[in-house]
């Protein structure tokens, strides 16, 4: 499985933290920046590729953070077959379900709500739990799929 990364400046510290959590764990990193520290920076630079990569991998995972997360995953969202969750603190049944019940394959993180140990457990959860494939759950991915294939 691929793993590919993807932050502004509000999330650059958590990412490398899980980056090298991940990378210990002896998975298949991919850090799509961003690389530095700078306020200005925007975050569509950085999650665009990390999108655009999960689109064109069905085994691909994106992990993608920002302030909130909701302005990245909204991002991420934008891409054919990306189905990305935000979580920025609470209930970790929320990745869970989200893998289960969605096939979500992109973990949008609010790095300003969760912490350090908070988020390897959360990307622990996110990682080790796969799509159930219940058939109610494929019809509705479906559906959100021709939504798209509809407005194009």
């Amino acid at each position: 499985m691929k793993i590919y990364l993807g932050t502004d400046h509000a999330g650059l510290e958590l990412k490398e933290k899980i980056k090298f959590y991940l990378e210990e764990k002896g998975l298949e990193v991919f850090d799509k920046g961003c690389f530095e520290y700078d306020a200005e920076d925007d975050y569509p630079d950085f999650v665009g590729p990390v999108a655009e990569e999960v689109s064109k991998d069905t085994d691909a995972i994106g992990i993608i953070f920002g302030g909130s997360g909701q302005g990245e995953a909204m991002c991420a969202n934008k891409y054919n077959d990306v189905r990305a969750c935000t979580y920025y603190g609470g209930s970790t049944e929320i990745p869970r379900l989200a893998r289960a019940h969605n096939n979500a394959n992109v973990l949008s993180v609010g790095a300003r709500f969760v912490g350090d140990i908070e988020a390897r457990d959360i990307v622990d959860i996110f990682l080790d739990n796969p799509f159930s494939g219940d058939e109610r759950h494929v019809r509705r991915i479906n559906k959100i799929n021709n939504l798209l294939a509809t407005r194009n």
